[in-house]
């Protein structure tokens, strides 16, 4: 029983958005280009761009689903439902992502400024709740009912008239028949990251970059668990059904935090044709702290309290950012054609993040290597006003089946994006951007629930509009 983070929506490792503008959705391997686009990949490229002000603003919209098939024997005494694998879908949208890029070139220097949405991005909602709340609940319904039952039917049989004495009499002879559970989970994540940073141009063809993100971080879980019972009384040919409150679970939890992280990088104009440049952001330590009400039973919360912990108000979580290191290059055979290619590594390993009450900020030690992605992209400039692009990325987590679950769950995928640059002016242009990605569903044993298999499976598409202004 416990509450979703809404993952990232976007691109990128565990907590981490590469996805920043709506020309990244055109062209995803953007480490090997000096634009103004490319500033937040290529921040160091920025120092070749002409003298004067520029300003990039971008909007993307995100729909993202999260389906689960979670196996477990007891579900077949779900009286709604009376299968033993239920289907939980939850709906990811994004309607609205901002971000802005601004920076000033004069002689040897370029200041710069990035705005966007850096990890999260967006709301998610599990209309049924989820598998783990199921199962949890029709385990502990199999192993407590039969002591709770007797004490919910003597009150039942008294409320009708009947004396104590013969009321638990008879409600000594009732079962257990089947279970109902009305639950939802509603999930919201944003780390905002505002990054600031200076680009000097050492030699007319190599420039370096320093830097800093400042990321807050807003999230919150609202949710609901509230099981029933129905039960019988064969001798008595009584059937009903009885609420368990003392078992259920409101939720409604809020959490903030911030960090800093420093980022450096550099870029190496080779000559016409060759350009490739790196960058690092450090990792960014993240505690959230919490702000929760909670109503919810001692006897629960007891069961409970491996995973609700780190829901408690006034508890401090770790979910740090991890470091990135990027590599780029980009090779225009001719005017007119660049080819982009690029990789990322997350430093997802090192970064620590909540696991239990018993194992505070250990989660990472799940994972068996860090996330790489590989990134190919295209550009042509079919004449003066218009330039088409698509690309290719692949992403590659290393997450165990102990850090898999279904609150929050990463899976490795393919990403194909295409668009195109507007340009009316010198002065101005337009992306227009799409991308889709085609995740690897993935079948989990549950570690802790043996009896448990989670299938997991996700669908995601973006679309995103840029303006872009060379003042």
């Amino acid at each position: 029983m416990a509450f979703v983070a809404a993952s990232s929506t976007f691109a990128g490792g565990l907590l981490t958005n590469t996805n920043q503008n709506a020309a990244f959705v055109r062209n995803f391997a953007q480490e090997g280009q000096i634009t103004l686009t490319s500033i937040y990949a290529n921040p160091a490229g920025g120092a070749f761009l002409s003298p004067g002000w520029h300003l990039s603003l971008n909007t993307q919209t995100a729909f993202q689903e999260r389906n689960i098939d979670t196996y477990y024997p007891l579900f077949a005494k779900n009286a709604n439902n009376p299968n033993d694998t239920h289907r939980f879908e939850g709906k990811a949208i994004a309607p609205l992502v901002p971000s802005f890029t601004v920076s000033y070139n004069r002689d040897k220097w370029s200041l710069s400024a990035h705005f966007a949405v850096t990890g999260g991005g967006g709301k998610c909602e599990f209309d049924e709740g989820l598998g783990s709340f199921e199962a949890a609940y029709a385990g502990v319904l199999e192993q407590k009912v039969p002591g709770v039952l007797p004490l919910l039917l003597t009150q039942g049989l008294m409320a009708k008239g009947m004396t104590p004495t013969a009321a638990a009499a008879l409600a000594a002879t009732g079962q257990y028949d089947s279970y109902t559970i009305n639950s939802f989970l509603r999930g919201r994540s944003y780390y905002f990251g505002l990054q600031l940073g200076g680009t000097y141009k050492i030699l007319d063809n190599l420039s370096a970059y320093v830097g800093l993100r400042g990321v807050y971080a807003t999230c919150n879980y609202n949710g609901a668990v509230n099981p029933s019972i129905n039960y019988s009384i064969p001798p008595a040919n009584i059937e009903g059904s009885a609420a368990l409150n003392n078992y259920g679970i409101e939720l409604n939890c809020d959490q903030t935090g911030f960090g800093v992280c420093p980022i450096i990088g550099i870029d190496w104009e080779i000559n016409k044709h060759w350009n490739v440049a790196a960058k690092y952001e450090f990792r960014t330590k993240m505690n959230l702290k919490n702000k929760s009400e909670m109503n919810i039973s001692d006897e629960v919360k007891a069961l409970a309290a491996p995973i609700i912990g780190q829901f408690e108000d006034g508890k401090k979580v770790r979910e740090d950012v991890p470091a990135l290191l990027a590599l780029g290059v980009q090779y225009s055979p001719i005017e007119k054609v660049r080819i982009d290619a690029a990789y990322h590594q997350f430093f997802d390993k090192d970064s620590k993040k909540y696991n239990s009450a018993e194992d505070l900020n250990n989660k990472q030690k799940y994972i068996k290597h860090n996330t790489h992605e590989f990134l190919l992209g295209a550009e042509y400039d079919i004449c003066k006003l218009i330039t088409i692009s698509g690309s290719w990325e692949i992403t590659r987590y290393g997450l165990s089946d102990e850090f898999m679950n279904d609150l929050s769950f990463n899976l490795s995928n393919y990403m194909f994006g295409g668009g195109v640059r507007i340009h009316p002016s010198k002065y101005f242009n337009i992306d227009l951007g799409y991308m889709c990605t085609f995740y690897n569903s993935r079948k989990v044993a549950d570690p802790k629930m043996p009896s448990k298999i989670d299938h997991y499976d996700r669908k995601n598409h973006t679309f995103g509009i840029g303006f872009n202004f060379y003042l």
